[in-house]
């Protein structure tokens, strides 16, 4: 009874030992892997906005090898675990292969999902940080997977979207943007003296130094952009750096309010009407 349990207490400690080697060297792998995204997102950084668009891609990428590569670590500690302990595995591997073929044509959605997720970040359609568009939403990108994207809308929701049913997508984050401010004057206002007017307020935007950095290129009065009963459309166009098309738009906005206050051109007209007289009574 003591050779047999002295034995087992053997059997058991160079299992253990064996066992104990693979956690550790499991983990020394996964804490070398975390290691080496991390440098290569500390070696992506930079200041220039092309450098901090490749930081986030950098970063996004480092996130999905880290998280592919520690999936793949765990499970083949788990199978060498198994092997250890004296479970044959080649049989479970082949169920698990036959199981993998009938999953793939159960989960064939989730499938287009990782498909689709992995072209996303190969062809760095968008990174985490992003603001993007798509299937009629629009927001900033907190998380990225091969499956699923996350954005936050301008309500505060975190919308998911599976990668499946992202189709196309509008950048919002890339290089620069872009505002529009349409003013619209009545039709028997001089449009000459509304484009000259609107000129000088766009010039003196762009000399600003409060505004200036945040511009690179205009605002510029493009003209005419339509006619209609309620006047005429005078376009204005700004190009921004990244983010800041809003706060342009609205400083825009507020100058030519108080320029064509100034210069006493009216915006809009209210049409009041007016309906006199006796209303016919309808015998019930």
């Amino acid at each position: 009874m003591t050779d047999s349990f002295s034995r087992w207490l053997e059997i058991a400690g160079k299992t253990g030992l064996r066992l104990l080697v693979i956690l550790l060297f499991a983990i020394l792998l996964t804490r070398a892997l975390k290691a080496m995204t991390s440098r290569l997102v500390q070696l992506a950084k930079a200041q220039s906005r092309a450098g901090q668009m490749r930081e986030q891609q950098t970063r996004t990428m480092a996130g999905l090898l880290y998280s592919i590569g520690a999936a793949v670590i765990g499970l083949i500690a788990v199978l060498m675990g198994f092997e250890v302990l004296g479970f044959d595995i080649a049989p479970a591997m082949a169920t698990a292969g036959v199981a993998s073929i009938a999953i793939a044509f159960g989960a064939q959605s989730l499938l287009k999902d990782f498909i689709n997720g992995f072209f996303i970040v190969f062809e760095d359609q968008y990174v985490v940080g992003d603001l993007i568009q798509v299937n009629g939403e629009t927001g900033r990108v907190e998380h990225l997977t091969l499956r699923r994207t996350v954005i936050r809308n301008p309500a505060g929701a975190m919308v998911t979207v599976p990668n499946s049913l992202v189709g196309q997508v509008a950048n919002l984050s890339r290089d620069w943007s872009q505002a529009f401010v349409d003013v619209t004057v009545p039709a028997v206002e001089m449009v000459g003296r509304a484009l000259a007017t609107l000129e000088k307020i766009a010039g003196d935007f762009r000399n600003d130094a409060d505004w200036s950095a945040a511009l690179i290129d205009g605002p510029r009065v493009l003209g005419i952009e339509a006619l209609s009963l309620d006047g005429t459309v005078i376009r204005v166009q700004a190009r921004t750096i990244l983010n800041r098309k809003d706060d342009v738009a609205r400083e825009l906005r507020r100058r030519i309010k108080l320029g064509f206050e100034q210069a006493k051109i009216p915006l809009s007209y209210t049409h009041q009407i007016m309906v006199q007289g006796e209303v016919p009574q309808t015998d019930e």
